[in-house]
């Protein structure tokens, strides 16, 4: 080598995108910690995403579509870059380019939505390439989708779980305490997915028995207006809000009591991890990745999936226990540090692409 250091690992992302979000948040952490010469192609993006990966120092285009896609990369073929793909989209196309150029090819799996036949018929094809020779890797970012990839016979040597991860918090919020005001949190899209309609089963009873719980869902998406419809006929408008997105979380983890997380499906929850670093209680359902971070009442506490009593419940018991918020908390803090520790996954990824680029010039 004469010294030299070997040139950067050539890593290209393909990923279509309608905000930021949480898978967008692990690939904008991923491509700031993770060693390799990282590229980041948005099938389709909002402008303003693109802006927010660039001004974190990212390298990041639009790409218009497949051909595009086939092009850019076969300008870049001599240096055997190798394609991770993260969505339904990004794979499809990542596949077929990577097959026809034949370059090293990873699937990253941030879990799956079966929310209708167009889904459902999404997440087959999806498995049905992962088993494909094109694919060197997938990997999962928890056991529950490996669980699924399992079922549909992908080879067990492609198969790696590498959760999502947090960097280290620049300064711990401090969360300040209202005696008068509780706040239960949602935090997501506004989607059948994210169970908003589920996050009010549980709240509007809970509210309307408890006067000074209160309740914000920070986010948007298509069931804004029904959400809004369902609040205002329990006459609780003034006790739970809907602020819109959020660009920036960190003021409102000073704010939130706890973070309730109703999802019906679920990876590693970028923001599940995000209220364990903050100090901020989590009550969830027991579904997707969420059980292998939470174990209940020990750093969160779970309800069963889809069952929003047991949900009011888990919250009505953090606001009546102070002590066990502080335990949770505490716990939660260590476990985020010593298992979803962004530097120590990272240094995981780099192994897997390093082996991958390696056995594929084998």
């Amino acid at each position: 080598m004469n010294g030299q250091t070997a040139p950067a690992l050539p890593i290209i992302h393909l990923l279509s995108s309608g905000g930021f979000y949480g898978a967008e948040r692990m690939l904008l952490d991923h491509c700031l910690a993770t060693p390799g010469r990282h590229q980041v192609l948005f099938l389709d993006a909002p402008p303003e995403l693109i802006v927010r990966f660039r001004e974190a120092s990212v390298d990041c285009r639009g790409c218009a579509g497949l051909g595009e896609l086939i092009h850019h990369l076969r300008q870049r073929r001599d240096e055997r870059p190798l394609v991770n793909t993260h969505n339904f989209k990004g794979l499809l196309f990542g596949w077929i380019a990577a097959t026809l150029l034949r370059l090293p090819l990873v699937i990253t799996q941030h879990g799956f939505t079966p929310r209708s036949r167009k889904q459902r018929f999404y997440n087959w094809l999806s498995l049905q390439l992962c088993r494909t020779a094109s694919v060197n890797r997938v990997v999962c970012v928890a056991e529950s989708i490996a669980v699924l990839c399992r079922r549909a016979s992908v080879r067990a040597d492609k198969l790696q779980v590498i959760p999502n991860g947090l960097p280290a918090a620049s300064a711990q919020p401090r969360h300040t305490v209202d005696q008068q005001r509780w706040l239960a949190g949602y935090v997501g899209r506004l989607s059948s997915e994210k169970g908003p309609d589920l996050f009010l089963d549980a709240l509007i009873p809970l509210c309307q028995q408890q006067s000074q719980l209160h309740a914000v869902m920070l986010g948007d998406g298509p069931e804004r207006e029904t959400l809004l419809a369902r609040i205002n006929a329990a006459g609780l408008q003034e006790r739970i809000t809907l602020p819109g997105y959020q660009t920036d979380m960190r003021v409102w983890w000073t704010r939130l009591d706890a973070l309730v997380i109703s999802s019906r499906t679920e990876g590693t929850p970028m923001i599940l991890l995000e209220a364990m670093q903050a100090g901020v209680p989590v009550v969830a359902f027991g579904v997707g990745g969420i059980p292998d971070v939470i174990e209940d009442r020990h750093n969160g506490l779970l309800a069963a999936a889809l069952d929003s009593h047991a949900l009011a419940q888990r919250v009505e018991t953090l606001l009546n226990d102070p002590a066990l918020i502080r335990l949770l908390t505490e716990h939660a803090r260590r476990t985020q540090l010593d298992r979803y520790d962004l530097p120590a996954l990272a240094e995981r990824w780099s192994q897997l692409y390093i082996r991958t680029a390696q056995e594929a010039r084998a």
